[in-house]
């Protein structure tokens, strides 16, 4: 399984970005996906996530200003990003819980996938 990301990028601030990131391969299912966000020197943390059902949740920092959706046919979640901060300055990883085989075992396991990352810079 892999995780494209995508849309990053150099903005000012208070204007968008919209982050795309797809999953590919021996997909069985997915239960949820998410952006998480890291910056120089800190810890990498979640920025928002989806389930499959709809629910959302969204770090403070973001509410109101990002939306997280998700196209389950083509199991892309994108995040759009409005009113952007210098703060939010950072590499964003996408991340997938999904419900593939493990060749190895001959069974269907879930297992946590992270894209590669794309990095959105917020400056004037």
């Amino acid at each position: 399984v892999q995780l494209q990301a995508s849309g990053g990028g150099l903005v000012q601030p208070g204007g968008s970005l919209r982050l795309s990131c797809a999953a590919s391969g021996n997909i069985l299912g997915i239960n949820s996906m998410g952006w998480y966000r890291q910056a120089p020197g800190k810890q990498r943390e979640l920025v928002a996530r989806l389930t499959t059902g709809g629910s959302t949740n969204y770090a403070d920092s973001v509410t109101g200003r990002f939306t997280i959706s998700r196209d389950n046919a083509k199991n892309t979640v994108y995040l759009q990003m409005n009113s952007l901060k210098p703060e939010d300055t950072a590499v964003y990883y996408c991340n997938a819980y999904v419900l593939t085989l493990n060749q190895d075992m001959g069974v269907s396991m879930w297992y946590d996938f992270w894209g590669q990352g794309t990095k959105v810079t917020v400056s004037s």
